[in-house]
């Protein structure tokens, strides 16, 4: 298959839709060799935040001088966009000869993969081949079942902010979705939480308790914001001054949640200077998180689709950009709170 074949070989596995279960994923696997456990990962759940943590996380990782892959969804402009390493997309040449390599094995399968397994398992190939130091990983959706959780026990798993979400798959409360996501936490890690609702920090301590992990639960009270423009902004974590490119509020949580998964790098033996990590949050790029894609006029993208992603938006506008009259074109999936999103863009 050439890569326009490859790409439509990908997406024609859509149409099983998401079916939680690591018994796929474990087949395929298996046939390839296994190669998700030759790696090292930081393995990142939750409901919003997920992708901007994933990318600055790898940031300072590549600044460091590791050869950091980065395993995101879904992709903006480009599929190759999901599958990155040291901050370079996934070449063609790669992406052809890795699916041409599993695809025999998927179709032999009674049960075959769907689309995010098959993802998955290109990508836990692709950086086996390409000797990479440590993924991150942001789980698909929930946790426990993720394909993305076949890993064996990540270096840190990271729970960034929880809401209610996929109710029909994890649960109709806070809790359950918690107990949910935090099923990425393994014997043998390190644990981030971000500083939430009680009823989620509770439930992820229990599940740490049970499997006797360090948690490091964030504490927002630390954290003092600087200066804030549309090019990026300044704020304090602990003490220490730092600036980083993405704009709006709620990144300098996501950002106190990357520097205490930095915290447990360290501890656990990787070398991380501070400079690679002003480095990294100072370079870091995101696109589609509060983007400005032009300011003539003034032209801002986000790929925010839940109550919880308006909100944020809501106030890093007011907060950005006060008294300023704004034109909203929004559209979601019909399985969105889209009223409530509706609502609070009034």
């Amino acid at each position: 298959m050439n890569l326009e074949q490859c790409i439509e070989y990908i997406h024609s596995k859509f149409r099983k839709g998401s079916i939680p279960g690591l018994h796929r994923m474990a087949e395929l696997l298996e046939m390839l060799g296994n190669p998700h456990r030759e790696l090292k990962y930081v393995h990142i759940a939750g409901t919003n935040g997920k992708g901007s943590t994933a990318a600055m996380s790898a940031a300072i990782l590549n600044a460091a001088g590791y050869r950091a892959g980065m395993f995101t969804s879904p992709y903006i402009y480009r599929f190759h966009e999901r599958i990155q390493l040291c901050g370079e997309q996934i070449e063609d040449q790669d992406l052809v000869e890795v699916v041409n390599h599993i695809y025999p094995f998927a179709e032999k399968m009674a049960d075959p993969p769907t689309e995010f397994e098959l993802v998955c398992a290109i990508a836990f190939e692709y950086y086996r081949r390409k000797k990479a130091d440590i993924i991150v990983l942001e789980c698909g959706m929930g946790g426990l079942l993720d394909a993305t959780n076949i890993i064996p026990a990540p270096e840190v798993a990271v729970i960034t902010n929880i809401g209610l979400e996929h109710t029909e798959y994890l649960g109709d409360t806070l809790e359950k979705i918690a107990a949910v996501k935090g099923g990425i936490i393994k014997t043998g890690c390190h644990t981030v939480c971000y500083d939430g609702a009680p009823e989620v920090n509770a439930t992820i301590a229990e599940i740490c308790r049970e499997k006797q992990v360090p948690l490091n639960q964030l504490d927002f009270a630390h954290l003092e914001p600087g200066s804030q423009r549309l090019e990026g902004q300044e704020f304090r974590w602990k003490g220490e001054d730092y600036y980083m490119k993405l704009t709006g509020s709620h990144q300098l949580c996501n950002a106190a949640v990357v520097l205490e998964t930095v915290t447990c790098l360290r501890e656990r033996g990787w070398k991380i200077p501070e400079e690679a990590v002003r480095e990294g949050l100072e370079n870091v790029s995101w696109p589609a998180r509060m983007e400005v894609l032009g300011k003539d006029p003034l032209m801002i993208v986000d790929g925010g689709h839940n109550p919880q992603c308006t909100q944020m938006l809501r106030a890093s506008f007011e907060q950005l950009l006060p008294g300023r009259k704004a034109v909203f074109l929004a559209g979601v999936l019909a399985d969105k709170d889209y009223p409530q999103i509706f609502e609070l863009l009034m």
